[in-house]
């Protein structure tokens, strides 16, 4: 059981993999201090000004910073113009070994709560990819009960002019090669609820001009179309799940599909994550047990270990089947360097369990060893998100700062098929993770790195559109808009 923390405004744990120049997502712990919510922000009154902000930053990472040594002796904050870019200095040095790729930053109390509770947000509801030499922007994924969606905007969509009326349209390749994919995130306009774009769009159907507003919606984590089936490859019944985040609304569907495919007696599955940047550990830690029925109680899932002077909030969490669960002999998961976080936490989980029958499917994943805790000013609506611990799995596999290609046993290489749905037997990584569980031959994922959320392919390399200052959705849901 986790130890109370000392004195701490709000302390919550969370792995994430995404800051200012693009990356994963995230894993977020229960609160460390009693497991209560976090406060209701109140509004700044005093003691919010930038240097008080910057001070109680660089206090909590001296005291919490899972690689102390890495920080400067001093450094004044005078000269930096917001919290955001202090917090970059003072993690530099980590940043440049790779530890810290702009996983602690400063982000809303409010807006981190609302996505976390429920997976609100406002958006057009796409989740968008980009080939920077060819200049061209894709649909990845559309979600349910969005603007986007309900304009016919799906996966495989190209999005090829983006104007704010008809007489202002500028082709996509143009913005590109004039101001790069930061250039067509700002042509896409704030996420704010009204914020109107016209989309120039090519599918199957044509090309057209299609008129679409950013809405308040809610995230199905699981999606009613495609997170959850059974797939028949050969007379072979094999289990598809497809989890976009990892926040509180997963639970139960992910029990949904693991019961129904506990009820068709599947033993092998497909856990699809490419997209999934990260989110809640209470969520990883459920996927875990609902594949662990033949895991015993005593059988470790993963080791959180902090800084030595931080040692008594060191945790072991043990496998805890559910009703629901399953007992997997072979699981599939597909992932990119999109995938990270609490999503490389559960694979990792069961590398010492099933060895080469856990394999990886797709491409590298984002690598992110190392979690934030949250600490909070509420009356600044601040949240300083911190690296403090690191993970590993039973057999004390961790430090997979390049991906986890060079620590699962067995691996296929495959790109992502936008051409068919999510969870189409025919789409290239549904197709090389059906031939994985099947025994049929493939070709290993390079461990050559995991770079910047690329989706590659033997023809193209795609990445997913992160802006340079990303929301929470943003870092949770990479190339959410």
């Amino acid at each position: 059981m986790r130890k109370p923390a000392a004195a701490v405004l709000s302390l919550a744990m969370i792995l994430s993999a995404c800051g200012g120049s693009g990356g994963g997502g995230s894993v977020v712990m229960p609160p460390i201090s009693g497991g209560g919510s976090t406060p209701t922000p109140t509004p700044p009154t005093t003691g919010c000004t930038l240097r008080d902000r910057q001070d109680w930053a660089a206090a909590q990472l001296r005291e919490w910073y899972l690689f102390p040594e890495t920080l400067p002796a001093t450094l004044s904050p005078a000269g930096y113009t917001n919290v955001g870019d202090y917090i970059d200095a003072l993690t530099a040095t980590a940043r440049s070994q790779g530890r810290d790729r702009y996983f602690t930053y400063v982000t809303s109390i409010a807006e981190e709560n609302a996505y976390y509770s429920s997976g609100s947000s406002a958006g057009f509801g796409v989740r968008l990819s980009y080939e920077s030499t060819a200049g061209r922007v894709f649909v990845a994924e559309a979600f349910e009960d969005t603007p986007a969606l309900a304009a016919g905007i799906d996966r495989g969509a190209e999005i090829v002019a983006i104007g704010t009326s008809a007489a202002n349209m500028r082709t996509v390749s143009s913005i590109m090669a004039s101001s790069g994919a930061q250039g067509v995130t700002d042509a896409l306009g704030p996420s704010t609820v009204g914020t109107t774009r016209i989309l120039r769009v090519t599918d199957a159907a044509g090309t057209r001009d299609l008129s679409v507003a950013k809405a308040d919606y809610t995230l199905t984590p699981v999606s009613s179309r495609y997170g959850a089936k059974i797939l028949d490859d050969g007379g072979r019944r094999v289990g598809y799940v497809n989890l976009r985040t990892f926040i509180s609304t997963a639970d139960p569907a992910l029990r949904a599909a693991f019961a129904q495919f506990k009820a068709a007696g599947i033993t092998e599955v497909i856990v699809d994550l490419r997209y999934n940047g990260g989110g809640l550990v209470s969520i990883a830690e459920l996927m875990g047990d609902l594949m662990g029925a033949n895991r015993a109680t005593s059988d470790v899932f993963s080791y959180t270990t902090f800084r030595p002077e931080k040692a008594a909030e060191n945790e072991t969490r043990f496998f805890q089947p559910k009703t629901q669960s399953i007992a997997p002999t072979r699981i599939a998961f597909i992932g990119t360097s999109g995938t990270a976080s609490a999503s490389e936490l559960v694979v990792n989980a069961f590398i010492p369990y099933l060895h080469a029958n856990a394999a990886l499917i797709g491409t590298n994943t984002f690598g992110k060893p190392v979690g934030q805790i949250a600490l909070d000013r509420a009356v600044c609506d601040d949240r300083l998100r911190v690296i403090a611990f690191a993970t590993q799995n039973a057999a004390r596999q961790g430090n997979y700062f390049s991906g986890l290609a060079g620590t699962v046993e067995a691996s296929c290489r495959a790109g992502d098929d936008v051409a068919y749905p999510l969870g189409d037997a025919r789409e290239a990584s549904t197709k090389a993770a059906l031939d994985f569980l099947a025994g049929r031959s493939c070709t290993a994922i390079s461990t050559g790195g995991q770079g910047a959320m690329a989706l590659r392919s033997a023809a193209t390399v795609r990445e997913l559109l992160t802006p340079e200052r990303p929301s929470t959705v943003q870092r949770e849901v990479p190339g959410a808009f």
